[in-house]
This record gives C-alpha cells, structure tokens and sequence, in this order.
C-alpha cells in the first residue's frame, strides 16, 4: 500500500513560486489512450553529468556518432535545462514531474513518498497504463532518496537490474605510473584486467538488450529505462578511447578564471574530486587554487573518451532496437541529469547554477513523426564506430530554441504514448498524487512539418526555465558542493530566459523548507548576448534603478 503523504508544514507562496506559477503555462495535449495491440514502447535513455558536448550539438572535437545518429532522426532541443545540478534531486525531480522545492529533495538523504508526498512516477504511471516498466543501471539515484529500491514496486514490473561491476567504481582500479593501483580521477583502464573484466555501462547494455529481446515477443507494451553511469567520476573507460584525443588537441576552458564579481557563495570548491589520489598529489588550495594546465587538459580529455565511449553503448542498444524492428514503435528519449563543468569559472562539478552544469541534452525520436518509419529492411540506428574516420556529425533532424525543462519530460512521454496527460499541480501540490509542473512539449513534435521546416524554432522569448542550488553558507566550504538538509542556510534560485540568468541567493529554513525572499544575501545577473558564458555579473550594477522591475525580488 502506498505511504499516505504527511500533512505538509504551513506554507507560504513566496517569490518563487508565485513566479513559477505566472510564467509557466498548460500546453494541454490530452489524448485518448491507445490499446495495448497499438501502444508505443518507450525507450528511455538517461546519462550521468553529460553536458551538450556533442557532435549533434555543434562540439567540433567531440566524437559521438550514434547519438550524433539519433538526433539526425529526432527532435533536438537546444535549450534543456535541470531544475537542481545534482543527481538525486533531479532524478527525482524529473522522474516525477515535480521540482525540488515541492519533492523537497535537496541533498541524498530523504525519500520523497514519506517525506514530501506520494507522487507517482512517470515508470508508475506507464505501469498503471498496461506497460512492462524495466530499469536496467542508474535511472533513479540509489540510496535513501529512492528508498534503497530504485522505487521499487511502485514504478517497475519487476526489480531493477544494477552492473555488478558497479560496486568497483570508487576502488583502487586505476593503475598509475608507479604500476600500483589508485583511486584516482582519471582511470583509462585495459577492461581485460578489470575486476570481472568488464565496466557497468557494458554490462547495462548488455542487460537492456537481453530485456528488449524479451520484449519483442510480448504482448504488452514496454518502458524500459536505461541509466548509463559515464561521463560521472571517476573517469573510468576503456583505455583505447584516449586514442581519439591526443592531449595537443585539448583546448583549455575559455573562461578558467573564476568571475570577477562573482559572490562567494555562487561559487561551488569541487571537493569530490579533491578526494581522488591523483588530485590529492597536486596539492592544490581551497577554495580557488587552480588545477596545473597540464593536468586541466587530461580532465578534458578523459570527460571526452569517457563520452566517446558513452556513445558506443548507446550505438550497440540502439543498432539492437532496430535488429529487433522495434524502432517502428518505439518512441526514444535521450537526456542527462546535469551538466558538468570543465574548468568554466574555475570549476571541475556540477553544483552551481551556471548554464554549464544545469543546460543538458535533450532529444525525442517518434516513429512517422520526427522521422519517417523505417522501410523493409532499411536501418535507422546502425551501429557507428567512432574510431571510423569516415564517420561524421549529423545535423539533428529538427531543432528547438525555446528554453525547456526536464520537469516537462512527464508530460510529454505521457502524450507522445497517448495517454491522458496529468494535469498541471495546483499550488501547492503536497497532496496531490498524480500532477505535473512541467510543460507538454508535444507542440514542438507534432504541430508543424519536419520537412518544410527542419529548424523549428517556436517562440523562445515565452520559454522560461528555473533552477535552484542550495549552499551551508556564504563562502565555500568543505559541504558547499552537497549539503545535507539540515545545514542548508541559503537557496539559489535562477531564472534563465532567452535574454539573461537571474539567480537570487535568499536565506533558506531547512525545519519548514521556507525560503524568504526578503532575506537576500547575493544576486547575479548575466545578459546572453553580451556574456554567453555568464561570466561578467553586472547585479551589484543593476541596483540603483537599471534593473527591469519584473526582476526585482
């Protein structure tokens, strides 16, 4: 039996929600349930720390053909952002619709159904729709925030699949140049001399592909989500991968200095890696010591092979959906948690607002829809070796500008399946079960034609996304990065438009979950246009007057 919610603390529509509640609208797209005979499958793809370096969206170096692939035959949102940069509480927060501050999930530390509501998910909700829901590696967080079950039975048929190789992650694996193991950051490993010579993601491949085989001779629909634990720390992938970026190649960041007139409390001190031995030896300073040039541009390279080698396994899953001629009613979404910064401002993680660690990737493919039905015989998905010189970037088949949210990926699974939409959360929503916060994105799928019009572009300047980063104090410190509820003092709450990010810093009641937007400790404001990488903060500029009155807190 599912745990009744507890009666949620009194609570008070203060600034953020209230502009959560005026900007957002219902894109309403409700359609009527199909039979079982006639349902789309759903593939659903979620990476961990992948920021949109890819080769489908404009990185020149990066080598990502069978992703690159997808989006050829796919919509392709440009401009996806996460609602909090770290990974339980935007797993959480995309998987049910509902945004941190009303799953009230900040840190890894709570399980949303007993905690904040017993919100359906969007597996529980295809499950309760006649689909087999599967989860093969990390979909939802493990630990106490998915209740050390992936959420499970309430969102899956039968119980998730984890790599058994998923446990060496963090050991002593990576062999160094004194020929001893380490723990370290960078671990390009020979995947013969591995502990079971083999690595999570393969295993997890390996995994959805045994359970799509089982799918295509079953009479009931499927939801399969596969969660792929690369490009994540520590970078640990097959060695061979270094090959495709030799170190002369790597750029470093283009803003490696931490922003002038940047608040301290905006800036996160990347203290997991610090805890890798590799890291440790560099004896670098807290906060805001720099990571040695030599030593930034092999973070590079290994984020990048670590992505190169993402791209395999998502080839071989994909190459097998099409062996199985499953792509004609499959409907696949490929995502990311949170981005993950390279040096930008300073930083090697995710925890900040940034563009750079919240912006994500983010793609529909839609049978008929998004690209034709593939024909007798014929191959959407082949497998694409990125060692292969001949094999080359692909433009998405249709690209979106406007500002989207990965709280919208409920809704739009549910109506891209053709089942009833949720309907949009009342304010608030403790109570309620089945809501959502997030827009339908069916619009940008459905409404116009590929062919005319291959670069869609919507109307971005009504696109809003919001974000919000939770911080122990106002200077980094040892928990900045990831702090527990109860030492959370200040709140981050961001706007990103068309135009510019505004992120306000406001003093934050972790007992009530009660932010107070009178209580402002820092503010930061960056125009697009002028500054792309967000870098020059002109808030502290903007007070006498220059700033536009719908911004003000």
């Amino acid at each position: 039996m599912s745990p009744p919610p507890p009666p949620p603390p009194d609570w008070r529509l203060l600034g953020f929600s209230l502009l959560v509640g005026s900007f957002c609208f219902a894109l309403e797209s409700a359609a009527q349930g199909n039979s079982a005979t006639d349902a789309l499958n759903v593939l659903l793809i979620i990476v961990d720390d992948l920021r949109p370096s890819l080769g489908c969206y404009g990185d020149k170096l990066v080598r990502s053909p069978n992703i690159d692939q997808l989006a050829s035959h796919s919509i392709l949102f440009q401009n996806a952002f996460a609602q909090q940069a770290v990974c339980a509480p935007s797993r959480v927060s995309f998987l049910t619709g509902r945004r941190p501050d009303t799953t009230r999930l900040y840190d890894f530390n709570s399980y949303w159904r007993v905690h904040s509501g017993n919100f359906s998910t969007i597996p529980q909700y295809f499950k309760e729709n006649g689909y087999m829901t599967m989860s093969v590696g990390k979909v939802f967080h493990p630990g106490i925030s998915s209740n050390h079950s992936d959420d499970s039975p309430y969102s899956w048929s039968f119980p998730p699949y984890h790599p058994s190789s998923e446990k060496y992650e963090n050991t002593k694996t990576c062999r160094g140049q004194d020929g001893k193991l380490h723990a370290n950051l960078l671990c390009p490993v020979d995947v013969a001399d591995v502990p079971e010579g083999t690595l999570p993601d393969k295993q997890s491949t390996e995994e959805a592909i045994r359970l799509l085989e089982k799918m295509k001779i079953s009479a009931s629909p499927f939801f399969l989500a596969v969660g792929y634990h690369k490009p994540h720390i520590p970078f640990r992938y097959p060695k061979e991968f270094q090959k495709l970026y030799p170190l002369e190649n790597i750029t470093l960041a283009p803003d490696p200095q931490v922003p002038d007139g940047l608040p301290p409390v905006a800036y996160n001190p990347w203290m997991d890696i610090r805890e890798r031995e590799d890291v440790q030896a560099l004896n670098i300073s807290v906060p805001y010591g720099p990571i040695p040039v030599d030593f930034q541009r092999k973070i590079r390279q290994s984020y990048f092979a670590s992505v190169s080698y993402l791209d395999t396994q998502v080839g071989h899953l994909l190459s097998a959906l099409d062996d199985l001629h499953l792509t004609s009613n499959t409907i696949i979404a490929f995502t990311s948690d949170h981005g993950w910064a390279l040096g930008e401002h300073g930083e090697w993680a995710k925890y900040s607002n940034f563009d750079i660690t919240t912006r994500v990737p983010l793609m529909f493919y839609v049978p008929g829809k998004t690209a034709p039905l593939p024909g007798v015989g014929e191959k959407l998905f082949p497998y694409q070796d990125p060692f292969d010189p001949t094999s080359k970037s692909m433009d998405p088949g249709g690209h979106v500008t406007d500002l989207v949210e990965l709280v919208s990926l409920f809704p739009t699974l549910a109506g891209l399946a053709g089942l009833q939409v949720p309907p949009r959360c009342p304010i608030p929503s403790f109570h309620v079960e089945l809501c959502r916060e997030g827009q339908n994105l069916q619009r940008h799928l459905q409404l116009h034609d590929l062919e005319e019009d291959p670069h869609f572009l919507g109307n971005p300047r009504e696109s809003i996304a919001y974000s919000q980063y939770p911080r122990p104090a106002d200077s980094p410190q040892w928990n900045s990065d990831k702090p527990s509820l109860k030492d959370i003092k200040i709140m981050g709450y961001s706007i990103r438009t068309i135009d510019y990010r505004y992120t306000v810093w406001v003093g934050f009641n972790p007992a009530e979950f009660l932010a107070n937007f009178s209580d402002i400790h820092a503010g930061e404001l960056y125009f697009v246009d002028s500054d792309p990488l967000q870098d020059h903060n002109i808030y502290n500029d903007s007070q006498h007057g220059d700033l536009p009155h719908s911004l003000k807190p």
